[in-house]
């Protein structure tokens, strides 16, 4: 039995494994004719006090992010992936995947790497698990 998905969510932040389930994500996207929702996450561990104060700072952050994540849509919509919308959302990946954007969106999907980029993360357990487990919806972690 073969499964067509109409929504499909992928998490990217550059890391090898997370490029590589942006490409999956597009190649199931055109396969299934599927709506892709492209996140990245504005990790707050990342962010010291200080910056943290300046209001500035983080806006400027989140914008330089919310710039970025426009390069992947372009590419999904280069390959044919239509329609392509981006998402940039604040905390810890997992749980802000999990608990603001997958409510919010509804996508039957969730595809995301194996191992995140900053190294903090391996340290407090994968994030890609934590999805994995509690993600209300199918979870496709790619290595």
């Amino acid at each position: 039995m073969t499964t067509q998905f109409k929504h499909i969510l992928v998490g990217v932040d550059d890391s090898p494994d997370a490029l590589l389930a942006f490409k999956y994500a597009i190649h199931q996207a055109s396969q299934d004719h599927a709506e892709l929702d492209i996140v990245s996450v504005l990790e707050n561990q990342a962010i010291n006090v200080y910056q943290t104060l300046t209001k500035d700072f983080i806006h400027g952050k989140r914008e330089e992010l919310e710039r970025h994540i426009q390069g992947y849509a372009h590419q999904a919509i280069a390959a044919g992936v239509h329609p392509v919308h981006t998402i940039v959302v604040e905390g810890e990946p997992g749980e802000a995947i999990v608990g603001d954007v997958i409510p919010q969106i509804h996508p039957d999907l969730l595809i995301v790497g194996s191992r995140a980029k900053k190294g903090v993360s391996r340290h407090f357990g994968s994030q890609a698990a934590y999805m994995a487990k509690y993600a209300p919806i199918s979870v496709l972690v790619v290595r």
